[in-house]
This record gives structure tokens, sequence and C-alpha cells, in this order.
């Protein structure tokens, strides 16, 4: 019969290397622009709900990213275009195929059909790479990485990267799975950490069955500091569900941490308003008016409310996927007004700079004109 595993959680052993630049600095290219077609090469079944889907551009050439980015994809669904965001989870040093590794969601129109329509050869729009949740971005001697669930694929991008270049580092990873079956990629990963000396990973299961032995139970600051006592040294990534990573930031306040080291990600999907809801007034007793330079449609928009929530309500068509400023794909041009844009890093300085703004998280200062 198999003991259960002990409340008290032997911390991970020191380790061995530390780097004191972000990973890949001064051997991968900058990141680029990309906007085009993807064919997918192959569909690999990771656990019971998880598969890892390769694409290729089909221009060919190489796509360069910084490890942690993201694209959009899009794909013709039952007659919709359907858009997602997915993190890359291959590295950039092997720039000519990428990987998205994506969790089954039901009744999500495009995991399920990344999962079991998806054929070799056929192909999907893309754009991107986004994002600045990148250990490239935050220079430091020692990085934590948790991950919860499909929040993990950051996390193998940032580890592939490190086993191409063979470049020192101090990285702990933490992550976080309902059971044992639901690790993803677990074997690969403990390969290379016993292959590099200076990654260390530990798996921690909500439910254990009797073959586990373990870490387990729910995020905590207890099981955090037993897991990893030096944390408020290290620069933090935390990537998945809101649950999970509301508990992961609350357990790393609780041990001191500064909020300087604390960097997280998630794409939640929300749905825009559908229709017509009135729209409130300004102090003047009017509604800001949005005007689409290439319908010649005026809008009204609520000064509380989002552009992107103007134009569903008025039954325009403009693509969207996370409706929080992450992912970029309602990306507009802003002709004439100005807007107050509070983004999660879906839209890049020079583009702002080039008029572009994003109408999910862009409310109106003024009556507006948008290359719609």
């Amino acid at each position: 019969m198999t003991e259960p595993w002990p409340v008290e959680v032997a911390p991970l052993p020191p380790a061995l290397y530390a780097v004191p630049s972000p990973l890949g600095a001064g051997i991968l290219p900058e990141e680029r622009p990309f906007e085009g077609e993807l064919r997918c090469r192959r569909v690999r079944r990771v656990t019971h709900d998880v598969v890892e889907v390769t694409l290729e551009p089909v221009s060919g050439g190489a796509f360069a990213f910084a490890p942690g980015q993201y694209l959009t994809l899009r794909a013709s669904i039952e007659g919709e275009q359907v858009e997602r965001c997915y993190t890359i989870s291959s590295p950039p040093t092997r720039p000519h195929l990428l990987t998205i590794t994506v969790k089954g969601v039901p009744d999500g129109p495009m995991s399920g059909w990344l999962h079991d329509r998806l054929a070799v050869g056929d192909r999907l729009w893309a754009s991107g790479p986004m994002g600045g949740f990148s250990v490239r971005e935050h220079p430091s001697s020692s990085y934590l990485l948790l991950s919860g669930g499909s929040g993990i694929t950051p996390t193998l991008s940032t580890l592939r990267t490190l086993a191409d270049l063979a470049e020192p580092a101090d990285v702990v990873v933490v992550h976080h799975a309902r059971t044992p079956a639901d690790l993803i990629e677990r074997a690969e990963l403990e390969a290379l950490a016993a292959a590099h000396g200076g990654v260390r990973v530990a798996w921690v299961v909500d439910q254990p069955d009797a073959s586990w032995h373990g870490p387990a139970g729910l995020m905590s600051p207890a099981q955090l500091a037993e897991l990893v006592p030096d944390l408020c040294q290290r620069e933090v990534f935390c990537c998945g569900p809101a649950g999970y990573m509301g508990a992961a930031r609350a357990a790393f306040e609780a041990l001191g941490g500064e909020p300087g080291r604390w960097h997280e990600e998630s794409f939640v999907l929300t749905d825009p308003p559908a229709g017509g809801a009135p729209a409130a007034e300004r102090a003047d007793g009017a509604a800001y008016r949005i005007r689409l330079q290439r319908s010649g449609r005026d809008l009204e928009c609520a000064p509380d409310a989002t552009v992107l929530d103007a134009v569903k309500a008025a039954g325009v068509r403009l693509p969207s996927s996370c409706a929080q400023g992450m992912c970029g794909t309602c990306k507009s041009t802003l002709v004439s007004g100005e807007v107050d844009m509070n983004h999660a890093g879906g839209i890049r300085p020079r583009e702002v700079a080039a008029g572009k703004f994003l109408p999910c998280c862009s409310k109106p200062l003024g009556d507006l004109v948008i290359d719609i």
C-alpha cells in the first residue's frame, strides 16, 4: 500500500549555474511580425485532452519570436471565421517549424477543431508574434516558472530554448495539474532537467492517485515556500487559469515577494455584448460618435464602453478574440480622435505611433473616425 505524500515537502536542491542576461540574448534574432498561412505538419497526442500541433509557414522562411510569445490563429469552422490565441510551445532556435500545445475545451470551436478535424496539409491563417511574457524581457540571475494546466506552454518554449542553446541558468519550474494523467510533457522536462544542472522541476497534482509519490494539493504559501525557499530572489513568471494565478499571486505576496518581480499571462475569452443596449450619456447629454470610414456608418458609444462594445452592438463584424488587449486580433487604424487604451501587450509601440489601436481595450475620449 502506497504511503501518502507527507505534508512537509522537501526543498529542491540548489541550482548549479546562474545566467545574468536574458535567455538567448545576442544569439537569437529579434522578433519580427508575421502574417500569412501556416500548414499543418503533424498532430500529436500529448495527454488524454491535450494535443501538440506542428505548423510551418506556407511561404517558407523562418519565424522569429521570443520564448513565451503567442500568435493568433484563424480558421473557417462551420462557415464561421474563428480566431484564438495560442502560446508557441516550440523554441525560437527551431524557427522553420512552430508548435502549439492545445488543451481541449468543452464546446470550444477552435480547440475542438484542432483536436478532432485538423489534418496534415490543412492551412490556417496566423499573425504574430505578440506579447512580452518572456524571460528575454526581464533579465535576472534566477527564474521561477509557475504554471497550471495548459499554462505550461510558455515554460515549454523557454526550457526547450535553454536546452538548445546549452546556456547556464538557474531556473525552477513548479507545475500544477489536476491528476498525474494531466501532466503535460513530463518525461521530456524531467530528461531536460537531468541533463541540465541548473534546471529543477517540481510536479504537483491536486488529486493524487495511488501511484503518485510527489507533492500534492492546491497552491498555497506553505507549499510554495517548501518547494522554492529562495523565491523572493527570483523573477517569477506565472501562467494558467485565473483561479490558479490568483492563488499563486497571493502565495507570492504572502511570502514577501516584490510586485515588480511578478509577471503573469492568461487568455480568458469573453463574449462582447451581442445587441443594442442604449448607450449611456456623457455630461453634455450625448454619446460619443464613431464614424466607420469604409462604410460611412455612424455609431454611438458610451464614454464607459469600449470601441469594440459599440461596434459589436451595432452588428458590425470586427474580428476579435481575447477582449482584453492581449492578442491583437481586433487591431485597427484610428483615423482621427483619441482613445484611452489599456492593453496587455497586444500592440507594439511602433504600431501605436503609426495610428493603430485595439478597440477591445480602448474607450473613446471624444468622437472618433476608424478605418473599418
